[in-house]
């Protein structure tokens, strides 16, 4: 491996963006100089060598990082200024991931987060973080609305605070404040509480952080085995709580799991599955417009966020949706044999590799469409019975009253 002078990384402070006096002892003898078109323009030429050039991060990072590279390994002396805390969503991370953390040397500043904690008065050691920057999805701020009570958002000119607060409103996430921190350090600093619906149309300054914070928790807290007079559903429409655990169980959800549920009905699965699936994504499919509505408000009493409901016919209603690695159908099959295949025959084809799909079956009819729809993959795949009776009054006493036989079909593709 050829040796390469050591990369600065410099980060400056918020809003004055006034180097030290170690970055400044570092830009005197800087070769190359790299940063944003603000942060360049912020050091003074006094500091910066006549014979360093200046480099520009205004498009994507690699042409800048080999750039870095090839000066590094020729014994230039490189300099990379930053906002803030250069590892705390800053270039930090890319730049050792590139070029090796053992080529850098990190001097930070006081960051974005830490000033922004101060000017609220808020202890921010169990507070969430959260990047929108260049993102289209906001599923990891969904993430976070589940598990936090305090959460930092970075935005961009694209995903503005407006934005934001538009996300929360459409989710039924109205128990959060928010807090728009602008210019945080600058003599134009502004701090200002906004309820959510106050943000539609405002503008603010490009360089603002957002912070969200619960007001009151969900009616219902979300974990695993809620029962099932909890949720709203239509006409008993709803997978039982014992059978649910079984099917969440052969599922087998992992924390980055994304999860499909198709037919998903009043969505208890899929509530249940994002408990489990807490960095990962959940949509619940529905072609009824009143149960998609009834997931909808379900979300809202437990604060599911995570889940994105999907109104459709499948399998059409599955046409651009991530690649799915867990799978469970639990009201899409049914009816004529041949429309159970299609809807299995999709969602086994868009199963990533390694990936598992369970299908609770009550007819014997689905049941053997999926057993050898499964058998002509040539998939590993087992069945497990179940029926589980639960207690009734009777007579002033109490009963076990019997439920529907349910068939958990569960595969695994290679």
């Amino acid at each position: 491996m050829t040796k390469m002078e050591p990369v600065r990384i410099i980060g400056l402070p918020p809003g004055s963006l006034i180097p030290s006096g170690t970055a400044a002892s570092a830009l005197a003898e800087a070769d190359l100089v790299v940063g944003g078109k603000r942060l360049l323009a912020a050091c003074p030429d006094t500091l910066i060598p006549e014979h360093a050039h200046r480099l520009a991060i205004a498009g994507p990072l690699k042409p800048i990082i080999e750039a870095v590279r090839r000066n590094a390994r020729k014994g230039r002396k490189v300099v990379i200024l930053a906002d803030g805390d250069p590892l705390f969503f800053g270039i930090g991370k890319r730049l050792g991931e590139e070029l090796g953390r053992e080529n850098l040397i990190v001097e930070p500043s006081l960051s974005t987060m830490q000033l922004a904690a101060a000017r609220l008065a808020l202890p921010w050691q169990d507070m969430d973080f959260v990047s929108l920057h260049g993102r289209d999805d906001y599923a990891p701020l969904y993430a976070a609305l589940v598990r936090a009570d305090l959460i930092a958002v970075f935005t961009d000119t694209v995903n503005t605070p407006a934005e934001v607060a538009r996300a929360l409103l459409e989710r039924g996430a109205d128990c959060f404040s928010m807090t728009v921190l602008e210019n945080l350090g600058a003599p134009d600093e502004l701090i200002r509480p906004l309820a959510l619906w106050e943000t539609w149309g405002m503008e603010f300054s490009p360089l603002n952080l957002v912070v969200l914070e619960r007001q009151y928790p969900p009616e219902i807290p979300l974990s695993l085995g809620i029962p099932d007079h909890f949720y709203l559903h239509q006409k008993n429409l709803i997978t039982k709580l014992p059978v649910r655990a079984a099917g969440l169980a052969h599922l087998g959800v992992t924390p980055e799991s994304t999860v499909w549920d198709l037919g998903a009905g009043c969505g208890s699965v899929s509530i249940e599955a994002s408990h489990l699936a807490r960095r990962g994504r959940v949509f619940a499919v529905e072609r009824n417009k009143t149960r998609a509505a009834m997931i909808r408000e379900n979300i809202r009493r437990t604060g599911a966020w995570l889940v994105d409901v999907i109104l459709g016919e499948m399998p059409g209603a599955l046409d651009g949706l991530p690649e799915p690695d867990r799978i469970f159908i639990g009201g899409g099959l049914g009816g004529e044999a041949n429309q159970d295949t299609v809807l299995l025959e999709t969602a086994c084809r868009k199963l990533a590799p390694r990936g598992r799909v369970v299908v609770h079956c009550i007819l014997l009819d689905s049941l053997h469409a999926a057993k050898a729809h499964f058998q002509s993959l040539g998939w590993h795949f087992g069945v497990t019975q179940l029926q589980a009776s639960a207690t009734d009054s009777l007579a002033g006493d109490l009963r076990f009253k019997a439920q529907n036989p349910v068939f958990v079909l569960w595969a695994e593709r290679p």
